[in-house]
């Protein structure tokens, strides 16, 4: 970096002990130096400083009670990272290990990620450390009423438009919404990923998975090739991790492994999903439990190891940095051409460099994993309008967003003159948009 190197620098100092997201503007920085180069007018205006600074950083208290009658206290976090083409949007993660850093990086990638999509969407990231696991119905629900009871301050349908993430479904959204409703005495589309009888949009749950396998698909055809007769591994074992997988399926691959935190299970004969949906949909177990029906897979446990299977195809569906350099050293040696991140920033620099080095396909999350958001802005529509659309309505228009989120990325990428370097491409057509909404809008 050189025209943007100081403005790095300024986010080190100011955001002391978030490596995730000093991570995640380094990345965007880099790309972004040919594009202050070219556009002189946006370092003018302080496009470049105001883009890495989020408008609003909210941190409450969560006081719930739990199952014995013991107060317990969580913190809460919204970050509302850009505004400049619409209303925030971007999910809600219940994990322990969310902090401030860690939402500030999601939120982010969110604000380009969104503007790929097309769709007049901001960018923003909420959460909180509460752990779901283990918990009863009524302990989740009672945590939920007392999260949003603090976050309805900060959101509505024009405001701020939250989501589901990691730790948050439909479970959690219904509780949050049925709440918002009470108080607010409203019925409008402040959430999405809602259940499908009060307002929620049909491919939601399938929406990040499937966009996924699109965004790789167009990667592949690029290249003359396809998802047909391919072997995929698939890190996680989430609705994106699931989805995923049905996706490839239905396009000709073979998914022959998945995992948890606990590890991860090989089948050789190709993934039965009806017994994981099962596992993970409805009786939220654990991987392991796989081989309960299918003996003969295998269970390893650890869930890094499942880089070491040979595959075509690999889709890392997990968390952030979950495949590092090493792990790309073993499936670049073991044939691997295609790379799709269906989390959040789940490759370490290391690893991309690799497999960039190595000409690997490689599609960036903020691309390739925009289908979730890009459904929820679907939902956004048809709750405004006041209609639903078919399945086959909203698949059609996920694919077709999907393709165009490839042929902008790709075509960026070609104009600043590596047109195999999706990264950059993403990451420059995603600010281009968000740029030049700022700098209509002047300084605020």
């Amino acid at each position: 970096m050189k025209i943007l190197a100081g403005i790095y620098e300024q986010v080190l100092k100011r955001n002391p002990g978030e490596p995730e997201f000093h991570q995640a503007v380094k990345e965007v920085l880099e790309s972004l130096e040919p594009v202050a180069e070219k556009h002189s007018e946006y370092a003018k205006a302080g496009i470049f400083d105001r883009i890495v600074e989020p408008e609003r950083q909210i941190i409450f208290r969560v006081p719930w009670v739990d199952d014995s009658g013991t107060v317990q206290v969580n913190r809460g976090f919204r970050v509302q990272f850009n505004s400049a083409i619409g209303p925030y949007k971007g999910g809600l993660r219940f994990h322990p290990s969310v902090n401030l850093g860690i939402i500030k990086f999601l939120g982010f990638e969110q604000v380009f990620k969104n503007s790929l999509t097309t769709l007049p969407m901001g960018g923003g990231k909420g959460g909180s450390d509460f752990d779901p696991k283990g918990k009863s119905d009524m302990e989740i629900m009672r945590f939920c009423q007392s999260f949003i009871t603090e976050l309805i301050r900060h959101i509505g349908p024009d405001t701020d438009v939250p989501a589901g993430d990691i730790g948050v479904g439909g479970r959690e959204i219904g509780y949050m919404f049925g709440m918002y409703k009470k108080l607010r005495n409203e019925f409008t589309g402040v959430l999405t990923g809602k259940g499908i009888p009060y307002g929620g949009s049909l491919v939601r749950v399938q929406a990040t998975g499937y966009g996924l396998c699109y965004f790789v698909e167009e990667a592949l055809k690029a290249k003359g090739l396809s998802f047909e007769g391919k072997q995929v591994v698939i890190s996680g074992s989430g609705n994106v991790a699931i989805y995923a997988a049905e996706k490839a399926q239905q396009l000709g691959a073979r998914v022959v492994a998945l995992n948890d935190s606990n590890g991860y299970i090989y089948d050789e004969n190709g993934i039965n999903l009806d017994t994981i949906k099962l596992i993970k949909e409805v009786q939220r177990g654990r991987i392991s439990d796989y081989i309960k029906h299918h003996p003969h897979a295998k269970y390893t446990v650890g869930s890094r190891g499942i880089w070491t299977i040979p595959c075509d195809i690999a889709l890392p569906c997990a968390t952030q940095n979950e495949l590092n350099g090493e792990d790309a050293e073993i499936l670049i040696k073991n044939g691997c051409i295609a790379v799709g991140e269906g989390a959040n920033m789940p490759s370490t620099p290391q690893a991309i460099e690799l497999f960039n080095k190595n000409k690997v396909i490689f599609a960036p999350g903020k691309a390739a994993n925009a289908g979730g958001v890009a459904t929820s802005g679907l939902e956004m529509s048809q709750n405004s309008l006041r209609l639903s659309w078919t399945f086959e309505e909203v698949d059609e228009k996920l694919r077709e967003i999907m393709k165009s989120i490839y042929r902008n990325t790709s075509q960026a990428a070609a104009e600043y003159g590596d047109p195999d370097n999706l990264v950059l491409g993403a990451n420059i057509a995603g600010f281009k948009k968000v740029a030049a909404a700022m700098y209509a809008q002047g300084v605020v």
